[in-house]
């Protein structure tokens, strides 16, 4: 029986029982496609970071002796059209039968299901072997519970892998180590390089341009320092343990307008992609923290597991669980534009700018920069939750649907009203100078409150307590600040709250 594979551009798992179960009858399919590049305006670095990636896995499946079907934008055969590709290949080439992995996409789900079904051949669907629960393992777990809370999830999958136990009990004595991860950066300990590459991609980049391709963000093309082969990955991961790993935990929180990385993996990108498994990153991790106790504290490798054993299946969870329903929420009725800054860093706030400068330098940021930095002035002036959507699946070079709409819409903007995050995720400018080195070289003073010198981040923090006060009237983790609402003298509240009014109507302006 002829066969065609589908692989798309995140299905990059080279240790995929595909390839020890097919034989010469079987075609692998993989294409560069304008319905993937354009369905959100992409950063450049994101397009060129997959399509590289692509290019090398279609090549390491040829040095296999796989028979491998590569379209790059340019093909004159291809209709840039997955479904329309797949059927054209099936009768060019006889195909009897059509497989593909399950895609973590809803809508690519939903494409390929009805692909399936207007194909007049054999077809099935596998697992993509790549995550630690099935799609709808979340779903079970939490059935018949009041709440999706993470961090019972994450004590489950501690369990399930028996990852960092003693038995039934956790490594250390606590199942949480994130009061220890709070610490502000203060020049010291330094931080090393980070693990980059030098790749000439001119050649993929030309072939974008050259197929009138919108992007944003900066690029060097002789100096491209993403991983885009499973080697590569598999560096930066031996580097992030060898010199990352011991102050990872620590400073995992905290920001800086020198430092990019700080002692972040940089590894996302390469488990999104499947080029890396999320087991074998956490092996790596915990067998070097084993040989190294006496160096690095249970803390520093703790808090890293906990984002990819607890955060990413979770998220992965709460997504297919939701969809597509959760890709229409907004909770708080939000519904203000995204400033243009969003797109330019052009703005006086110092921690806006330089987050945002480095996501267009970099196609990165850290889960602190994109939660309470562009993710909170988002929240405070009440972006609507599409466009604050679009823009972080653009931006980052990580970014796929299924992690990136469930921390975006959930955990960032409270658009779920709460079924992610146990309370919106909203501060003043004083955690953004607790957490930070940005308030120093501000043209605003992070400890005034009033007047066109004040940090825009404490008006607009009181002003959204009062608007969205009936949300969180019964909440909780929410009592102590609408109490100290309530005690605020009513012309100070009224002087807060005509200021953030301005900054609201006019973003751009500060």
């Amino acid at each position: 029986m002829k066969t065609l594979r589908l692989l798309l551009g995140d299905q990059l798992n080279h240790k995929h029982s595909w390839y020890r179960n097919d034989d010469d009858d079987t075609l692998y399919f993989i294409a560069e496609m304008r319905q993937e590049t354009d369905y959100v305006k992409h950063h450049i670095q994101k397009v060129v970071a997959f399509f590289e990636a692509m290019e090398n896995f279609a090549d390491w499946l040829r040095a296999r002796g796989k028979r491998v079907i590569h379209w790059r934008l340019d093909k004159p055969d291809n209709t840039q059209h997955l479904g329309k590709n797949i059927a054209r290949l099936v009768q060019r080439h006889g195909i009897e039968k059509f497989e593909y992995q399950l895609p973590d996409e809803y809508r690519l789900d939903r494409q390929l299901k009805q692909l399936a079904d207007d194909l007049s051949i054999d077809c099935e669907a596998f697992d993509s072997e790549h995550f630690l629960t099935s799609r709808d393992e979340l779903a079970a777990f939490f059935d018949g519970k009041q709440s999706l809370l993470m961090e019972s999830f994450y004590r489950y999958m501690r369990r399930k892998h028996d990852l960092l136990m003693n038995g039934d009990e956790p490594e250390g004595g606590q199942w949480n180590y994130d009061q220890r991860n709070r610490k502000k950066w203060k020049g010291r300990p330094a931080i090393p390089h980070e693990r980059g590459f030098r790749k000439d991609v001119r050649k993929t980049l030309q072939r974008i341009e050259g197929a009138g391709v919108k992007t944003f963000g900066e690029i060097d093309p002789q100096h491209f320092s993403w991983p885009t082969t499973r080697e590569d990955c598999l560096t930066v991961l031996r580097y992030f343990c060898e010199h990352l790993l011991i102050h990872f935990g620590d400073y995992q929180d905290a920001m800086d307008p020198e430092q990019v990385y700080l002692f972040h993996s940089r590894l996302s990108f390469a488990m999104n992609s499947k080029l890396l498994h999320p087991r074998e990153v956490i092996d790596a991790v915990i067998e070097h923290w084993q040989h190294n106790k006496a160096t690095i504290s249970i803390n520093e490798v703790e808090g890293y597991v906990r984002q990819i054993l607890g955060w990413r299946e979770y998220m992965r969870g709460v997504y297919w669980r939701e969809m597509p329903g959760y890709a229409r929420c907004n909770r708080l009725g939000n519904h203000m534009e995204l400033p243009e800054f969003y797109w330019s860093a052009d703005t006086r706030m110092n921690c806006l700018h330089h987050a945002i400068k480095n996501s267009l330098e970099h196609a990165y940021a850290h889960h602190i920069q994109r939660l309470m930095i562009t993710g909170n002035f988002a929240l405070l002036i009440q972006v609507h939750p599409d466009q604050v959507d679009a823009w972080y699946l653009g931006i980052y070079i990580d970014a796929i649907e299924w992690v990136e709409i469930t921390n975006t819409r959930g955990m960032s903007q409270f658009a779920d009203g709460g079924l992610v995050a146990t309370k919106p995720y909203i501060s003043s400018g004083s955690y953004i100078h607790k957490m930070s080195n940005y308030c120093e070289g501000c043209r605003y003073k992070v400890q005034e409150k009033f007047g066109e010198d004040a940090c825009p981040f404490n008006s607009l923090y009181w002003n959204f307590l009062v608007e969205k006060r009936e949300h969180f009237e019964h909440n909780p983790r929410m009592a102590m600040m609408l109490s100290l609402l309530d005690k605020m003298e009513s012309g100070e509240l009224e002087a807060l709250r005509a200021r953030a009014k301005r900054i609201i109507r006019c973003p751009d302006d500060f």
